[in-house]
C-alpha cells in the first residue's frame, strides 16, 4: 500500500532515540521529509545522517514554549509549511518501583504533566494553524497503555490526559481536514529495553532472560513490540489513508491480556 507520503512535511519530537527515532526513519522510507526535534542535537544529527540529505535537525526542549514555536517557524521557513506533527518527546515511563501515594510528591506529576502533555500541546498549538490554513494534517500523540490501567498513578494520569487532549483536539480540528490521533505502546523494545529488564530482574531476584521473559509474557503475541512495528502504525496515522481514524486511541503493545475493550 501507497501511504501517499511522498514530500510530506513531517515534524517529530523526541526523534533522537526510542519510539521517535523509529518513526523519522520510517517517514523518511515512505518518501516524507523529516524534521527531528528534541534537546539533545548530537543524537538528532546521528538520526539525520540515518536519513541523509534532507533531514532537518530542529533542537528544542518542548517545556519552553517561545522554542516551539522558534523550531516551528524554522520548519515552515524552510519547507513553506508543516503536514505532520508526531508528538515523542516524553519522559520515558519509569522502571523503578511505583511510588505509595504517601511517597508520592507534586513534583512527580507536575514534571510529567509540564513535559509530556503540556508538552505535546505546545507543538500541536504551533503546528495547527498551518495545518487548518492549508486545509490538511495529521497529529500524531504517542502517549502509552498505563492509560488503561492501574499500578502507575503518575503514569496513568499523564496518558489519560493525553488521550483526552487528542481526543479535543480532533473535535476542534477535523472540519478543517487535520486528524488527531493518539497512540498507546506497550513495553517496547528500544535502547532502554536491556536496562528495564536488568533492573527488573534485579528486583525479582532473577535473570534478565526470565524478566524478558516475564515482560513478553504481558502481550497477546507472546513476545515486546519492537519501536519499528509501533512506527509502522504511527506511519499509517500519518497518512491520507487514514482518514477515517481520528480523536481515537489505537493500543500498540502486542495486545493487553485479559482486557477487552470496545
Amino acid at each position: 500500500m501507497d501511504l501517499q507520503l511522498t514530500g510530506k512535511r513531517t515534524l517529530v519530537t523526541g526523534a533522537g532515540r526510542g519510539i521517535g527515532r523509529a518513526v523519522a526513519l520510517r517517514l523518511a522510507e515512505e518518501g516524507a521529509q523529516v524534521a527531528l526535534l528534541a534537546r539533545d542535537r548530537s543524537a538528532l544529527e546521528a538520526v539525520a545522517a540515518e536519513i541523509g540529505p534532507g533531514a532537518l535537525v530542529v533542537p528544542a526542549d518542548t517545556t519552553d514554549d517561545a522554542a516551539v514555536r522558534a523550531a516551528v517557524d524554522t520548519v515552515v521557513g524552510a519547507w513553506g509549511g508543516v503536514d505532520v506533527l508526531v508528538n515523542a518527546a516524553a519522559r520515558p515511563a519509569s522502571s523503578g518501583p511505583t511510588p505509595s501515594l504517601a511517597d508520592l510528591t507534586d513534583d512527580a506529576l507536575r514534571v510529567e504533566v509540564e513535559t509530556k502533555v503540556l508538552g505535546y500541546l505546545r507543538c500541536a498549538r504551533a503546528v495547527a494553524p498551518h495545518m487548518t490554513a492549508q486545509g490538511w494534517g495529521r497529529i500524531v500523540n504517542v502517549s502509552g497503555l498505563n492509560a488503561r490501567r492501574t499500578g502507575s498513578l503518575v503514569g496513568t494520569v499523564r496518558n489519560v490526559a493525553v488521550a483526552a487532549m487528542t481526543a479535543n483536539l480532533a473535535e476542534e480540528l477535523g472540519r478543517s481536514g487535520v486528524n488527531v490521533t493518539v497512540v498507546h505502546p506497550g513495553t517496547t523494545v528500544t535502547e532502554r529495553t536491556a536496562g528495564v529488564a536488568q533492573a527488573r530482574a534485579e528486583a525479582d531476584g532473577t535473570t534478565v532472560e526470565q524478566a524478558l521473559t516475564a515482560m513478553a509474557a504481558d502481550t497477546r503475541i507472546g513476545r515486546l513490540v519492537t519501536a519499528e512495528e509501533v512506527a509502522d502504525v504511527v506511519a499509517f496515522l500519518c497518512s491520507p489513508r487514514s482518514v477515517a481514524v481520528t480523536g481515537d486511541a489505537i493500543a500498540v503493545g502486542g495486545g493487553a491480556r485479559g482486557v477487552v475493550h470496545y
